[in-house]
């Protein structure tokens, strides 16, 4: 196997949970190869360097084994090297802890529906992708 599409990759090595949402991140232009975005379709191979925008880190990952079943992790882990720096991943820890209130809802409000709980993960990962 020399290539393989680079959404079924990046779920087989699991970066994202699935299929769908690492379609949707090629989709909306969140995953690179140098400069270019990729379409959920384009085939990746072996040492391509590539760019994923995701939950507001920017994580840089090469292509050392092509997949195309999804394993566990450990199996995955020789898949990828992970390139990504560590202060962007120290980003979290640096911009959240001790920063951040609770979130509290009104007296009596209950807990979110399904609607409200979309909206509100919408409305978070909006203002993620802004900063």
């Amino acid at each position: 196997m020399d290539k393989v599409r680079i959404d079924k990759w990046l779920w087989s090595v699991r970066i994202f949970k699935s299929r769908s949402q690492a379609t949707d991140a090629c989709k909306s232009s969140r995953v690179k190869i140098g400069e270019k975005n990729v379409k959920p379709s384009y085939l990746v191979t072996r040492q391509e360097i590539i760019h994923v925008k995701k939950e507001g880190f920017n994580l840089t990952f090469e292509v050392i084994d092509l997949i195309n079943k999804r394993v566990s992790a450990t199996l995955a882990q020789p898949c990828y090297k992970n390139l990504t720096p560590d202060e962007e991943m120290n980003k979290f820890k640096d911009w959240f802890v001790g920063k951040a209130q609770a979130e509290r809802r009104e007296k009596g409000a209950g807990r979110p529906t399904k609607r409200e709980r979309r909206e509100i993960d919408g409305f978070k990962e909006d203002y993620l992708w802004d900063n």
